[in-house]
């Protein structure tokens, strides 16, 4: 045996490359072709792959190195093959690109060292798959380490070939999540154990259910869902001076029903539900289809001592402002005494988090999927207004919409926050 110096060839530039991942260590048996390590660079990433066949005595470099053209890698005493004269680097290759050459898929040839360093397609033909090496692509393990999931954790690839794919990565994360599991290899790099009796005295208390469940449907939303928050203000001096009126009346009466602001939101919501009903719908479960909902459900969030739960009410499009106040106040004092029904929980087409009560000026809820959109609101405060002439004292509310982006685009989300701030400023349009 001869030992050998494994040096990186030409990438096609002179900007120095970093190591993303090391699949070898001292000691370890490589094959010819077989990858060492993955470079990346703000554009592509590649596979370093073993020019002769060996045992490697020595590795140079680690996570984080940067290298370029002629860095040792690594050492390797190698065996009586005769040792490829250069290095060369295997790049992703477009499905589009196989389909269009199915020759190259009969008889794949490294791409020549003189190739450019191009950016990465987002889904490759296929992976070097070698004894003990996990069969994914340099984009699919730098999704993996994102997420914090440990692919040999991966029985068995979907791909062609028997490759991971980033769905495959996806499915096992959604399992990790669903199964409650935690540690190394989870969807979630756990968080450093801490003793914190060290520092003072300390008492632990066991979450309740309600926030146990809360917390694993929040992390598993956060992590499939690519949300966008819009936010706005809506003047509401009009619409207080309305409600205003409308309890003083309500007082005198013997079984009078007290109106909230959130009366006046949930019916302004539903008038922009009608006019964007994207925004009442429900992504497929395999993200391939739009199930547009014909009916209209409101989700109110509701703060408990138990934790937040979501009580639904039901048509409120075929309810009136009365009418939804008196079922609004008694389902969620049934939400404070814990007798919610799970049925009272379930069909929401949207939900709205109002923490006005409490205060803040603006936050960004997070969706309560499989709805596709949710309506925060905080405190309204008084704010000098131009109208043009003059600055005049407004009742502004302010509004946060927060959107899945699969389903809505930006543009929309705007429009529909300015819908509902349309229709809170003036509720005369709500009759239209």
């Amino acid at each position: 045996m001869s030992l050998i110096e494994l040096k990186v060839p030409d990438i096609g530039s002179d900007d120095e490359v970093e190591v993303a991942e090391v699949l070898i260590q001292p000691g370890d048996v490589v094959e010819l072709e077989q990858t060492l390590l993955t470079l990346e660079s703000d554009k592509a990433a590649m596979d370093l792959p073993s020019t002769v066949a060996g045992t490697i005595q020595e590795v140079k470099v680690k996570v984080g190195d940067k290298v370029s053209e002629g860095t040792v890698v690594a050492t390797v005493n190698a065996a009586e093959e005769k040792a490829a004269e250069e290095p060369v680097v295997k790049e992703e290759v477009v499905e589009k690109q196989q389909q269009a050459a199915p020759q190259a898929e009969q008889n794949p040839e490294p791409v020549a060292a003189e190739s450019k360093f191009e950016a990465v397609p987002t889904e490759p033909v296929s992976a070097i798959s070698f004894s003990g090496q996990v069969h994914a692509s340099p984009a699919v393990r730098r999704f993996a380490r994102e997420l914090g999931v440990d692919l040999s954790q991966i029985s068995e690839g979907s791909g062609r070939k028997g490759r991971i794919t980033k769905d495959d990565v996806k499915k096992f994360v959604k399992q990790l999540l669903s199964s409650g599991a935690t540690g190394s290899g989870a969807a979630i790099p756990s968080l450093p154990e801490v003793d914190f009796t060290k520092f003072g005295e300390i008492e632990e208390q066991p979450l309740n259910k309600i926030k146990r469940l809360t917390g694993k449907n929040l992390s598993a939303v956060w992590l499939n869902l690519p949300m966008v928050t819009q936010h706005d203000e809506a003047d509401i001096t009009e619409m207080e001076a309305f409600r205003k009126t409308l309890n003083a009346e309500q007082a005198k009466l013997e079984n009078g029903v007290k109106i909230t602001p959130l009366v006046f939101i949930i019916k302004a919501l539903l008038a922009a539900l009608k006019q964007y009903p994207q925004f009442n719908s429900s992504l497929s479960a395999d993200g391939e289809k739009i199930i547009y909902k014909k009916y209209f459900n409101i989700g109110i969030a509701v703060d408990t001592p138990n934790g937040l739960v979501v009580p639904v009410l039901k048509d409120v499009d075929k309810k009136g402002v009365f009418e939804l106040a008196k079922e609004m106040g008694e389902i969620s004092a049934k939400a404070r005494k814990g007798k919610l029904m799970p049925g009272d929980m379930q069909g929401g087409c949207i939900t709205i988090s109002s923490i006005g009560g409490i205060g803040g000026t603006a936050f960004t809820p997070i969706v309560n999927a499989p709805e596709v959109a949710i309506l925060g609101v905080t405190r309204a405060s008084m704010k000098p207004i131009w109208n043009g002439q003059e600055f005049m004292p407004r009742l502004m509310l302010p509004l946060d919409l927060t959107y899945d982006h699969r389903v809505i685009d930006g543009a929309d989300g705007v429009r529909f926050v300015v819908a509902i701030a349309q229709y809170l400023s003036d509720i005369r349009r709500l009759i239209l």
